[in-house]
């Protein structure tokens, strides 16, 4: 009965093209990885994470077929984004700053949402 309800919209601390350093799991690590794809169940695609192989049927755009490997999505709360100035992953805050929101670095400041941050 329950099935077929909509699943809710979840905002997520990361976008997408963010440097990001993975906080758990098998590909734990402080180097900073690019988010590739935010979706909007909570989960993130992040480059060279969650790797699984994918079996390809042969077609005409792929004639021989094989196994390819795909990035499977992660949950959001695996991730922070990374700080050049700590040179690890950082806790988020949301700021006003110049009447705009802004995602700010808690210990060190540095704000994500500038024009020259990404």
């Amino acid at each position: 009965m329950l099935a077929n309800k909509p699943k809710p919209v979840v905002s997520v601390h990361v976008k997408k093209g963010d440097q990001v350093v993975v906080t758990s799991g098998q590909y734990k690590s402080n180097e900073a990885r690019e988010v590739l794809k935010v979706q909007s169940d909570g989960r993130v695609i992040v480059q060279g994470v969650n790797l699984r192989w994918k079996h390809q049927r042969r077609s005409q755009q792929n004639p021989k077929g094989g196994r390819v490997q795909l990035e499977m999505p992660i949950s959001a709360s695996k991730v922070l984004l990374f700080s050049a100035k700590l040179g690890k992953g950082t806790r988020t805050k949301v700021q006003v700053v110049g009447g705009k929101k802004c995602r700010v670095g808690v210990k060190c400041g540095t704000n994500f949402d500038a024009q020259g941050a990404k």
